[in-house]
């Protein structure tokens, strides 16, 4: 009997040859390799130099009738705390509307009359408001205000003044939670599932349509017809805008009558931010389907895309935390914004004109990344 080439002991030149092989075929798929290359380093950047799970320097306003040495003594006190950085000076009305937007983090509020009550030894309380709708943001600097009370007028209260000094704190800190007072990691998660699911989900089945299309042939029946490159876009867009709603009324649902997420906000608002949010979403898996060729290096481009999407959009870690580069990457990303929209709506009853500074970004990248789309499509048409 003859013995065929399976018969035979392992051979390591055919190993060599299959190598080599798998080799070259890696080397053409340059956008594979470039992603192997690419998404570790993206990880160890973000993951190294990006991700703060500490935030400091919290954007802090303050409410101070009484402008006394002994309440800027207090304020710098609080901004040697590391924790907080005081942004203005304002009345109680404009440091609720800085709350509310999101322009501060913290408001501190001294009463008229702080002074007198000091030198009384009445020890009066400060009021601080803090925006706890993200609870990690927030936790760090709220600790750090334990030993405040005992040890800010140490210095002020001497000589003349030392009697002042009684064995307790000369004054009190009354903090208030601000839209999430029991400080429920749920309310700050779940709504903002909402954008990571459409991003995971709509950006890989978008940039998949055509490539699928591609490899099976079809494309170029697709191709011969008159349809121009914004029709096939809207025409591929439409049926994930929908499937993008149930995915949301899914998450809302599960938000409401399972996790017992308030809804202080209006429905209406809510839902023109994710129509916004859905096509700006999936413009950008349009794009990708115009660079991919095949179905793999599509999904490559979808994890690539989603990793500073979940990481430096606020959803997962502080967005205060992170330095100045990555906030800036964040703020290109609609993600970023339609957190804010979500948790504004849901948690503080955010109006329509009060999210607009949130929807306009991502109608401008809507358009910009269409634009490429757009021109990266025409290209195939040549």
């Amino acid at each position: 009997m003859h013995k065929t080439i399976t018969d035979k002991p392992v051979s390591w030149r055919r190993i060599w040859s299959v190598l080599r092989k798998e080799f070259v075929q890696l080397k053409r798929d340059r956008l594979t390799l470039a992603m192997l290359v690419a998404i570790p380093l993206l990880q160890l950047i973000m993951f190294g130099y990006a991700i703060n799970g500490d935030p400091k320097h919290l954007p802090t306003v303050v409410v101070a009738p009484d402008a006394s040495p002994l309440v800027r003594s207090v304020v710098r006190a609080v901004e040697n705390t590391g924790y907080f950085d005081v942004a203005a000076i304002v009345t109680e009305e404009e440091a609720e509307e800085w709350l509310a937007h999101g322009d501060a983090q913290f408001a501190l509020v001294f009463p008229s009359d702080f002074t007198h009550k000091v030198m009384r030894g009445e020890h009066p309380s400060i009021a601080v408001y803090g925006d706890a709708s993200d609870p990690s943001t927030s936790g760090g600097a709220l600790s750090s205000l334990s030993e405040l009370p005992r040890l800010a007028l140490r210095t002020e209260l001497r000589g003349p003044l030392s009697h002042l000094q009684p064995s307790q704190a000369p004054f009190d800190l009354r903090i208030h939670r601000r839209y999430n007072p029991e400080g429920v990691t749920q309310y700050n998660i779940v709504p903002g599932l909402m954008g990571i699911i459409l991003v995971m989900t709509l950006v890989m089945m978008t940039a998949m349509a055509m490539t699928r299309e591609r490899e099976r042939g079809t494309l170029e029946n697709l191709l011969a017809t008159p349809v121009k490159p914004i029709e096939v876009m809207i025409g591929k867009i439409l049926p994930y805008v929908l499937i993008g709603y149930l995915q949301v009324l899914m998450v809302y649902a599960a938000s409401r009558w399972l996790f017992n997420v308030p809804m202080f906000g209006s429905h209406v608002v809510l839902s023109l931010a994710v129509l916004v949010f859905i096509v700006a979403t999936l413009v950008v898996g349009f794009l990708f389907s115009t660079i991919a060729r095949t179905q793999m290096q599509s999904m490559q481009m979808t994890i690539f895309y989603f990793l500073p999407n979940i990481l430096l959009s606020g959803f997962m870690f502080p967005f205060r935390g992170m330095p100045t580069w990555a906030q800036w990457v964040g703020e290109a990303m609609p993600i970023t914004h339609f957190l804010r929209v979500v948790r504004g709506v849901m948690l503080k009853g955010a109006t329509l004109i009060e999210v607009w500074p949130q929807l306009w970004p991502m109608a401008v990248f809507t358009v910009i990344v269409g634009i490429l789309a757009m021109m990266r499509y025409r290209q195939t048409l040549d």
